[in-house]
């Protein structure tokens, strides 16, 4: 737990310099877009959180290196490996330059730096054609780069509103910490445990009050971390973790992704890459936290914004708790990865139609509890 502590407080410390170098409302790493369709906060507001996970991370492995309590060389390479997807969020944020392709890219490259540098590659899928294609050091190479991407630019995805993307991805560390330490591999753990601390340190300043947003920064470099520590569990632990324990964690971000392409491509006949308000998250904003809607002040605004965010912290879960439980076991993880579709399509088809259960709306009472937490805000 010690990882987990000192990337805590690092992340933190590092936030709070962040927003006290902020309070010019026009610094460059500002995101003063308030009006776009993925738009939903009321005031430009930091968007270089990333910097407080790559340095909760940068902390751990200085501490390592000074104690030598623990691998301190592979530590280091899971950090540098990451630096290609971090660097170009990153520039992206401050920027604004940086291309959707270009970002992927990035990711796709870090990918392959650890395919290389820690051997971090599926060797198995527990498909019959696919594993035979594995065996094939190219095609892994490949499925490696593209999967690594694919998650990092899920997470991206989800990155809408306050706290979601802190929790959820808190949540698949949190748990391949448990599977790492299951399987006795360090690396996983420390890795996991400090990437969980330095989102809670972050999660302190963006949930609920919006104070600093995780960027493309912080987002693509969290994909890229539950990505590698994925193909590091089931490469080293073969025997023991299924590829479909990774799948069916990080599924809400994945099928979201995958649901989305098919939506633009297939349905609306439009690129995948234009970006549109019609996400799941966007959806349970505006059709179930229905508290002041219409409103365009801060306080109302980021109300409905925060209280978006536990929709799906628990939709993640449902997929997250049987991963963890049944880590050891393919045939329920397929079946759990299945049944999850299942439900996303319907809460998204309930949504588009208006037909989403009353039970899951939230709407505001003068004087109630909703209506206090907004002044406090």
């Amino acid at each position: 737990m010690t990882s987990l502590a000192i990337a805590l407080l690092v992340s933190l410390a590092i936030a709070a310099v962040i927003l006290a170098c902020s309070r010019g409302r026009h610094a460059a790493w500002h995101d003063h877009e308030l009006r776009g369709v993925q738009k939903f906060h009321a005031r430009p507001v930091p968007r270089v959180g990333g910097v407080c996970i790559a340095g909760g991370l940068s902390a751990l492995v200085c501490w390592v290196g000074l104690t030598g309590r623990g691998p301190h060389a592979e530590l280091l390479l899971v950090l540098l490996c990451g630096l290609p997807a971090f660097a170009a969020g990153l520039l992206e944020d401050l920027t604004k330059r940086v291309s959707a392709t270009t970002r992927l890219a990035a990711t796709m490259v870090s990918g392959a730096m650890a395919f290389f540098m820690l051997d971090a590659q599926l060797k198995s899928v527990e498909l019959p054609v696919l594993d035979w294609l594995m065996n094939y050091t190219v095609f892994s190479l490949a499925f490696t780069m593209i999967a690594t991407g694919g998650v990092a630019n899920a997470v991206n995805i989800i990155d809408g509103y306050n706290g979601l993307t802190a929790v959820v991805v808190s949540v698949m560390l949190l748990s391949l910490s448990y599977v790492g330490w299951q399987v006795g591999d360090n690396l996983v753990v420390s890795v996991a445990l400090a990437g969980t601390g330095a989102l809670m340190g972050f999660f302190v300043w963006n949930w609920p009050r919006g104070l600093i947003f995780l960027g493309d920064g912080g987002a693509y470099f969290l994909g890229y971390l539950v990505a590698v520590l994925s193909f590091l569990l089931v490469s080293r632990h073969a025997n023991e973790v299924s590829p479909w324990y990774p799948l069916l964690l990080a599924i809400y971000p994945v099928f979201e992704t995958l649901f989305s392409i098919w939506r633009k491509r297939i349905v609306r006949g439009h690129s995948p890459g234009i970006p549109d308000g019609l996400h799941l998250h966007m959806l349970v904003f505006r059709r179930l936290v229905r508290w002041a809607v219409g409103r365009r002040d801060a306080a109302s605004l980021t109300l409905r914004n925060s209280l978006t965010a536990p929709y799906l912290w628990l939709l993640s879960s449902l997929a997250a708790l049987p991963a963890t439980l049944f880590w050891r076991q393919p045939t329920l993880l397929k079946l759990f990865v299945a049944v999850f579709c299942v439900l996303y399509v319907w809460l998204y088809l309930s949504l588009v139609r208006f037909r989403a259960p009353r039970w899951l709306m939230v709407r505001g009472r003068r004087g109630g509890l909703l209506s206090r937490f907004k002044d406090d805000l």
